[in-house]
């Protein structure tokens, strides 16, 4: 039985924060709210917990996972960048964007792209997860809540406690999110290319 926390969207409860945190310090798998959709996150060395995460939302090896941070900080650890990219990537975060970049020797293999050695990172803007992510003090491994099946990512956390309390530790109530998923931009060949459009503005990253 998965636990259920409100959560203020504007004020977060340290309280609630610190129990949540240990939550994913412990192994659990967590529903969150961000400035796009809800996600599911876990502990990033905890392969048992990437797993139930999978196999929640039904992923095979092609699906990626994406590093939740707190700040362009943990950048350097996980993604090789070059001072340009980087200067584009602090103007837009952050924000609703997923970045595609090459991935260090840090990042374990297993989130990595098996075939292009890629990792997504992400800096949403968004109370509660900066406060989570300042109580974890590191990236929370994350995938967008949409269930298989589903067309949509599910929006509220009355029908997430339902359909995920035995499959999640914890649910977190942090009011309306959107449906729309994030924008998503790879750097892989160096330029930027939009992948995906979604809720954050494209235009800086065309031609």
């Amino acid at each position: 039985m998965s636990q259920f926390f409100a959560i203020h969207p504007l004020n977060p409860q340290r309280r609630l924060v610190r129990q949540a945190v240990s939550i994913v310090q412990q192994g659990g798998v967590i529903a969150y709210p961000t400035d796009s959709c809800y996600a599911l996150g876990c502990h990033i060395g905890d392969k048992q917990a990437m797993a139930r995460m999978a196999r929640i939302r039904a992923l095979d090896k092609a699906n990626n996972f994406t590093l939740v941070c707190r700040d362009l900080s943990d950048l350097a650890v996980y993604a090789r960048v070059d001072n340009a990219t980087y200067r584009l990537l602090r103007a837009h975060t952050p924000g609703p964007y997923t970045f595609i970049l090459r991935a260090t020797a840090e990042v374990p293999r297993r989130l990595q792209h098996p075939k292009r050695k890629t990792i997504g990172l992400r800096v949403p803007e968004h109370a509660i997860v900066s406060a989570m992510l300042e109580e974890l003090n590191e990236p929370l491994l994350s995938s967008t809540l949409r269930l298989p099946g589903d067309a949509l990512p599910l929006t509220d956390p009355i029908e997430m406690r339902e359909r995920l309390e035995h499959s999640v530790d914890l649910v977190i109530d942090g009011g309306a999110c959107g449906l729309e998923p994030t924008t998503v931009v790879s750097f892989e060949t160096g330029q930027a290319v939009v992948v995906r459009a979604g809720r954050g503005d494209t235009t800086a990253f065309e031609d």
